[in-house]
C-alpha cells in the first residue's frame, strides 16, 4: 500500500529526530570519556604512576621530642641529643637478611645485631620500622645514604636521644629512659600506638618513669612514597606531634652536686628540705652510677658489677631505704609523753646506766649513766634510760600515732620510684602481722628507734621540719610544669603545745651548742647559722650480755656490714629556720663522729649557697676544713644553664 505525501515526509522526519538524538548520545559519551580520560592522564597522573611503578605510601610514625628535665635555677638535669640511627622496614626490604647483610659491610653490626633485628621484624608488624643501629657517626651515615639503591626498606634517619649532663649527681632523682618492654606495655590498658615503635624510650625509673606522661609528648605521622625496591622517593604529607613538658624541679644542682661529693664513697643518704615550703633542695644517695649507660644499652659487666656492689649503686637509698631511726627517734618519744601530760620538760628520771623491765636490763649507751636527767639534758646527751622510763608511761599508741604526726610511717606522695612508708609499730600491728601480742620489750626499744621501728632519711627530714616550724609541712620534688608553676601546698599547724615545742628545740640547740652536747663539734660557730640537730645510731646486731661483760666490740673491730649505722637530724638557723637536713651512713658507726659532720658541711652550703665559709667552722678545724674542700670532687654547674627553656 503506498504512502501518500504526507505520511512519507512525517515518517522521515521521525527518522531525522533520532538520528539526531542517537548522535547526540553518542556525542555525549565521547566527552565523557575524553573529560575521564583527561583527568586519569592529567590530574591523577602521579597516583597513576605510583601504581605504574609499582610504588606505594607508608605512613610512619614520628616519636615526639621528650620534655626535660631542669633543676629549680634553669640548670639541664635531662635533656635530649641528636642520635643517627638506621631502620628496616620489612614490607620494603623483602629479603631482610640478604640486605642486612650488606649493610653489616658499611657500618659495625654484630651477628647477634643481626639475629635480633630478624627477630624483631618477625614479630612486629610488616610496615613498623625496626632499628636496626643507632648511635653512628657522621661518616656512617653517610655510607648509608650513598649506597641506599642498594639497601631496600633501610632508611637513615636523625632522631634525638636522652642524655644526663650531671651524670651521677641526679641518677637517683631523675632516673633514667630505656627501651619498652613487655611489661611497660601492660601498664597501659590502651598503649599509645608510639610505644609500638621498637627502641622507643620511655621512662624506667625516677621522674622519668614518675611523670612519663606528662614527659612523653604525642607522636605525629608522615606519609612517604616508596618504590618497589623499597627507597624513599619522597615525603608526601608530615604531621608534627606534640613535644612532651618540660619539668622543672625543686632541686638546687649545685647544692645536690655538693652533697653528692660530700657524701664520697660512703653507702650513704641524705635530705635537704626547705622548711617553709616544703621544697626538696637535694635529695642524694650513693654511690651514684651513670645513667647514660641505660640510655645506650648497658653491658652485661657493668649491670652486673653495679648489682654485685654491696654499697647498693642502684638503691635510691634517700626514699626507699627504711632504717632504725636510733636517738633521732627520741623526740618522737618525747612529744607523745608530752602531750599526753605524763610528763614536763622538768620531769627528771635518774640514769644509772640501765634500765630493769620485765626481768630484763636494758642499757644505757654510757655505760656509768648520766645521773639525773630532765628533757633537755636527755636529749642534749642522748640519755636512753630517760626514754625507756616515759616510754612506759606513755605507751606504744601514744608513741606511733605522734611519729605519724610529725611524718614518719606515711609514704611521702613524691614522683620517685619505690617510696618507703616506713614503720610506726602499735600493738594492733604486732597483733595483726606477727600474731603475738606487745610486750615491754617492744615499747621500751621503740622509744629510742629501734626494734620494728624504720624510717627513710625523706621521713626523718620531714620530721625536722615539722619540728622545727610547728606545721605540717610536706616535701615536693615538682616546682614547675612548663613554666607553670605547681602550687605550694598550705602547712597547717601540727596542734602541738608551743611550751613542749620549745622545749624539744632547745634539747636539740644543746646537742650541738651545749659543751657535752653529742654533736658539740660539729657545731657552727657563726652566730646567724647555729644549728640544732640530734644524733643517732642505729644497732644492726644484738649485743650478748657475754659481749658486754668482756666489752662491747667497736665498730672498727666488726666487718662493715656488721656496723652500727649514723644518723643526724637537724635545721638552721636554730631560731628562724630555714633548713632541714638529714643524714644516714649505711654502718658508719656513731652518728656524732660519721653524720654530723656531713650535715653541717651541707646544711651551711644550703645557707650560704655556696661552699661553707670557714669562718662558720670552730678555728680549731678550719685548717682541716679547707683541705677537705680543695679535696672535694665537684662538678662544674653552669649557673642558669637552659634557664627561660619554654616549649616550643
Amino acid at each position: 500500500m503506498r504512502r501518500s505525501a504526507k505520511e512519507a515526509e512525517e515518517s522521515a522526519r521521525r527518522i531525522t529526530r533520532r538520528a539526531l538524538f542517537l548522535g547526540g548520545a553518542q556525542a555525549a559519551i565521547v566527552a565523557v570519556l575524553g573529560l575521564r580520560m583527561r583527568h586519569m592522564q592529567v590530574e591523577e597522573a602521579d597516583t597513576f604512576r605510583l601504581l605504574a611503578e609499582e610504588n606505594r605510601v607508608s605512613i610512619r610514625l614520628i616519636p615526639p621530642a621528650r620534655g626535660q628535665i631542669f633543676d629549680r635555677a634553669g640548670v639541664l638535669i635531662a635533656g635530649n641529643e641528636p642520635n643517627y640511627r638506621v631502620v628496616i622496614t620489612r614490607e620494603d626490604a623483602r629479603d631482610v637478611a640478604a640486605v642486612l647483610e650488606r649493610l653489616a659491610r658499611l657500618i659495625p653490626l654484630t651477628p647477634e645485631d643481626i639475629e635480633r633485628t630478624l627477630a624483631e621484624t618477625r614479630r612486629r608488624s610488616p610496615f613498623v620500622p625496626i632499628t636496626v643501629a643507632d648511635r653512628l657517626t657522621w661518616e656512617e651515615l653517610a655510607r648509608v645514604s650513598v649506597n641506599a639503591p642498594a639497601l631496600p626498606g633501610v632508611t637513615p634517619e636523625v632522631g634525638l636521644s636522652r642524655y644526663y649532663p650531671l651524670v651521677e649527681d641526679f641518677a637517683h632523682v631523675a632516673g633514667y629512659v630505656g627501651p619498652v618492654s613487655e611489661a611497660d606495655l601492660a601498664r597501659y590498658e590502651t598503649p599509645d600506638p608510639v610505644l609500638q615503635v621498637p627502641k622507643f624510650q620511655i621512662g624506667k625509673v625516677g621522674v622519668e618513669r614518675m611523670m612519663e606522661d606528662v614527659l612523653r609528648g604525642q607522636a605525629g605521622s608522615r606519609r612517604i612514597e616508596v618504590n618497589a625496591a623499597g627507597r624513599v622517593m619522597r615525603e608526601l604529607d608530615r604531621r608534627e606531634g606534640t613535644r612532651g613538658a618540660d619539668i622543672r624541679l625543686t632541686v638546687d644542682a649545685a647544692l645536690q652536686s655538693y652533697v653528692q661529693a660530700r657524701l664520697g664513697a660512703e653507702s650513704a643518704s641524705a635530705v635537704v628540705m626547705d622548711c617553709a615550703t616544703g621544697d626538696l633542695l637535694a635529695i642524694a644517695s650513693s654511690p651514684g652510677y651513670d645513667p647514660n649507660l641505660f640510655v645506650r644499652g648497658i653491658s652485661s659487666a657493668d649491670y652486673r658489677r653495679l648489682l654485685d656492689d654491696d654499697h647498693r649503686p642502684l638503691s635510691n637509698k634517700s626514699v626507699q631505704g627504711a632504717y632504725p631511726p636510733g636517738s633521732t627517734f627520741k623526740m618522737v618519744t618525747a612529744l607523745a609523753a608530752l602531750e599526753a601530760g605524763v610528763i614536763t620538760p622538768e620531769t627528771v628520771v635518774r640514769c644509772p646506766g640501765h634500765y630493769e623491765a620485765g626481768g630484763r636490763r636494758f642499757h644505757c649507751w654510757k655505760r656509768g649513766g648520766h645521773g639525773p636527767v630532765n628533757l633537755v639534758r636527755s636529749l642534749s646527751e642522748s640519755c636512753d634510760v630517760y626514754y625507756y622510763d616515759i616510754a612506759q608511761r606513755v605507751g606504744i599508741d601514744a608513741i606511733a600515732r605522734m611519729a605519724e604526726r610529725l611524718g614518719l610511717g606515711v609514704r611521702h606522695d613524691l614522683p620517685m620510684s619505690a617510696v618507703a612508708e616506713g614503720l610506726n609499730p602499735d600493738r594492733q600491728w604486732k597483733r595483726e602481722r606477727r600474731g603475738q601480742e606487745w610486750r615491754i620489750g617492744d615499747t621500751i626499744n621503740a622509744a629510742i628507734g629501734q626494734g620494728y621501728v624504720l624510717s627513710s632519711p625523706l621521713q626523718l627530714a620531714v620530721m625536722t621540719a615539722r619540728l622545727a616550724t610547728g606545721r605540717a609541712v610536706k616535701p615536693r620534688l615538682i616546682a614547675a610544669v612548663d613554666d607553670v608553676p605547681v602550687p605550694v601546698p598550705e602547712a597547717p599547724p601540727l596542734g602541738l603545745t608551743p611550751s613542749h615545742l620549745a622545749a624539744i628545740r632547745q634539747g636539740m640547740y644543746e646537742v650541738t651548742n651545749s659543751r657535752n652536747g653529742t654533736a658539740h663539734s660539729s657545731r657552727s660557730v657563726d652566730r646567724a647559722m647555729l644549728i640544732a640537730g640530734k644524733t643517732g645510731t642505729s644497732q644492726v646486731r644484738n649485743i650478748s650480755e657475754a659481749e658486754r661483760a668482756r666489752g662491747v666490740l667497736r665498730n672498727d673491730q666488726l666487718p662493715w656490714n656488721r656496723r652500727d649505722h649514723a644518723l643526724y637530724v637537724c635545721y638552721a638557723p636554730h631560731d628562724a629556720p630555714r633548713v632541714a637536713v638529714s643524714v644516714v651512713v649505711e654502718h658508719g658507726g656513731g652518728g656524732s663522729a660519721a653524720a654530723a659532720p656531713i650535715a653541717r658541711d651541707i646544711i651551711l652550703h644550703a645557707l650560704t649557697g655556696g661552699l661553707p665559709p670557714l669562718t662558720a667552722y670552730p678555728e680549731s678545724q678550719r685548717n682541716r676544713i679547707e683541705t677537705d674542700q680543695r679535696n672535694l670532687r665537684l662538678r662544674p654547674i653552669a649557673e642558669g644553664a637552659g634557664a627561660g627553656r619554654t616549649r616550643a
